[in-house]
C-alpha cells in the first residue's frame, strides 16, 4: 500500500502542477514519483499496513506485478514530452489521469475482497473513459470516449450483479471464504450464475472476443500515447485480476468455467487475427493485435502448474515491451503524416532507422519469432497449456493464429524497409529521449529471448 500511496500522491501533484500553469512539470513529477515507487516496490511491505491485509495483501505476485506496471508507465512517461505536445493545456490532467489509473492497477494485483476488486475496477476505468477523449477536436476522439464509456457501464453492471450473486451465496467478499465455499458447493446455480457474469465483465475489460467490440474503436480513436497505456498497463492490470480471482476465488468451481473461457479463447484467436489482415491502417491493426494477444495470454488457465504466475509475468512484460516499441513509432509517424495508414510508413527506416528497428523487433516478437522476448513468453504458455485436456486444440488454434499475424506485422515492416524513396524530411528528427527508450526496448526484447532467466533474477524471484 506504500507504493499505491506515492503513486497517488504524485497523481495529486502532477494534478496541481496544472493550477499554477506549469503543467510541462508533470512529467517530471510523474517520472520522480514513478521511479521512487519502483524502488520501494522492491522494499517489504510497511508493518503500519497489515490491518488492511484482508482487504489487500502485498505478495511477491502483487510487488511482481506492480514492478512491471510501474516500469512501462515509465517508458511511456519518456514518450509523453513528444506524444503530448499538442496538449498543451491539459498535459497535467492527462498525466495525473495515467497515474490514477495506474492507482486502480496496483489495487488490483493484490484485492483480497470483491469490494476491492471493484473498487480497482472503477479507479482503472474511469479516467481511460476520460483520456480516450483527450483529443476534444477529433470526433474519432469523442465517439471513443463515449463508446468506451457506455461499453464500460454495461460491463460494471454485468461485474456487479455477478457480485451481489456470489455474496447472495456465499455471504462474504472475501476471496478465500468464497473459494471454500465454491469447493463444498461446486453446484449451486446462484454461485455458478455469477461466476460466469463476472468471467463476463473481466472478459470485457481485457477485450476478450465475443466482448472486444469497443477495442479497435477506442484504440484507433483515443491519443496513440493513451492507446499504449491501454494496450500494456491495462491489460496487465486486468489479466492480473482475472488471475487472481479465477484461481483463488473461483478456483472450487474451475470445471464450471473453464470450458466456457476455452471457447471465448478460440473466438479471439481466430477472429482477432482475421480482423487485422483486413486492416490497412496500423493503429487499427494493432488494437486487434491487442485483442489477440489476450487469447494468447488467457492460455494461462490451462494446464496450471506453479510457475503459471510468473509465465503469466513474463509474456505480459514481452507483450508490455513491444507494445511500447510498436507505439513510439506510431506517435512518431502519426505527428508527422497525421494519419496511421500503412502507407504513412513508407520509407520510415531510410531517415529514422533506430524507430524502424525498435518497431519491426516489437512486431516480431509480438509475432512470436525466435530470439525475442515475446517467443519465450508463447512457447512458455504453449507448453503449459499442452498439459490440460483441451490444451492441444487450444494450442493449435494459437500457433494457426500466430502463423496469421506474421502476414499483418510484415505489412508494416515492408512499409518501413523495402520503400527506396522517403516522405520523412531529414530535419524532422526524433529527441534524445526517444532513441534513449528504443534502444533499452531492443535490448530488452532481445536479452528477455536469448536469457529469459534474467527475468526472474531482476524481479527477485
Amino acid at each position: 500500500m506504500s507504493v499505491l500511496i506515492i503513486v497517488f500522491l504524485t497523481a495529486v501533484i502532477a494534478l496541481f502542477s496544472g493550477v499554477f500553469e506549469q503543467g510541462k512539470f508533470a512529467r517530471y513529477i510523474g517520472i520522480l514519483g514513478l521511479i521512487v515507487a519502483l524502488y520501494v516496490s522492491f522494499l517489504p511491505e510497511c508493518a503500519f499496513f497489515e490491518k488492511y491485509r484482508h482487504m489487500y495483501e502485498y505478495t511477491a505476485n502483487t510487488a511482481l506485478f506492480t514492478k512491471i506496471s510501474i516500469v512501462t508507465t515509465l517508458l511511456l512517461f519518456f514518450l509523453g514530452g513528444f506524444a503530448f505536445s499538442n496538449h498543451r493545456s491539459h498535459q497535467s490532467e492527462l498525466y495525473a489521469l495515467m497515474l490514477f489509473a495506474l492507482c486502480g492497477g496496483i489495487i488490483l494485483f493484490g484485492f483480497q475482497n470483491m469490494v476491492t476488486l471493484f473498487l480497482g475496477i472503477e479507479i482503472l476505468s474511469i479516467p481511460l473513459y476520460v483520456m480516450a477523449g483527450a483529443n476534444k477536436t477529433d470526433l474519432r476522439s469523442n465517439e471513443a470516449s463515449i463508446k468506451y464509456f457506455l461499453m464500460g457501464a454495461f460491463a460494471t453492471g454485468f461485474l456487479l450483479f455477478g457480485i451481489a450473486f456470489i455474496y447472495g451465496s456465499t455471504g462474504s467478499f472475501d476471496l478465500y471464504t468464497i473459494q471454500d465455499f465454491g469447493v463444498k458447493n461446486p453446484k449451486d446455480v446462484m454461485f455458478i450464475l455469477g461466476v460466469l457474469l463476472i468471467l463476463c465483465a473481466l472478459a470485457f475489460k481485457v477485450a476478450l472476443a465475443p466482448f472486444h467490440m469497443w477495442s479497435p474503436d477506442v484504440y484507433y480513436g483515443a491519443p496513440s500515447l493513451i492507446t499504449a497505456f491501454m494496450a500494456s498497463v491495462v491489460k496487465i492490470s486486468g489479466f492480473f485480476a482475472l488471475f487472481r480471482l479465477m484461481t483463488i476465488g473461483f478456483g472450487g468451481v474451475t470445471e464450471e468455467w473453464i470450458n466456457v473461457f476455452g471457447v471465448f479463447l478460440i473466438i479471439t484467436l481466430l477472429l482477432a487475427n482475421v480482423m487485422g489482415l483486413a486492416q490497412t491502417n496500423a493503429k487499427r491493426m494493432l488494437a486487434y493485435s491487442s485483442v489477440s494477444h489476450a487469447g494468447y495470454i488467457g492460455l494461462v488457465f490451462f494446464g496450471m502448474t506453479s510457475l503459471s504466475t510468473y509465465n503469466l509475468a513474463f509474456y505480459l512484460f514481452a507483450y508490455a515491451l513491444s507494445t511500447v516499441g510498436v507505439f513510439m513509432c506510431l506517435i512518431y509517424v502519426e505527428k508527422l503524416k497525421r494519419e496511421t495508414s500503412f502507407g504513412a510508413f513508407k520509407g520510415l527506416a531510410k531517415s529514422e532507422p533506430l524507430l524502424a528497428t525498435v518497431a519491426a523487433i516489437s512486431m516480431l516478437s509480438m509475432a512470436g519469432v525466435p530470439l525475442t522476448a515475446g517467443f519465450m513468453g508463447k512457447f512458455a504458455l504453449f507448453s503449459q497449456a499442452m498439459n490440460s485436456t483441451h490444451g492441444v486444440f487450444l494450442v493449435l488454434v494459437a500457433v494457426l493464429g500466430s502463423a496469421v499475424s506474421i502476414a499483418y506485422y510484415l505489412r508494416l515492416i515492408i512499409s518501413m524497409f523495402f520503400f527506396k524513396e522517403t516522405t520523412f524530411k531529414s530535419s524532422e528528427k526524433v529527441t534524445l529521449t526517444y532513441n534513449i527508450v528504443a534502444v533499452f526496448v531492443i535490448a530488452s526484447i532481445i536479452v528477455l529471448g536469448v536469457f529469459p532467466d534474467l527475468f526472474a533474477r531482476q524481479f527477485g524471484l
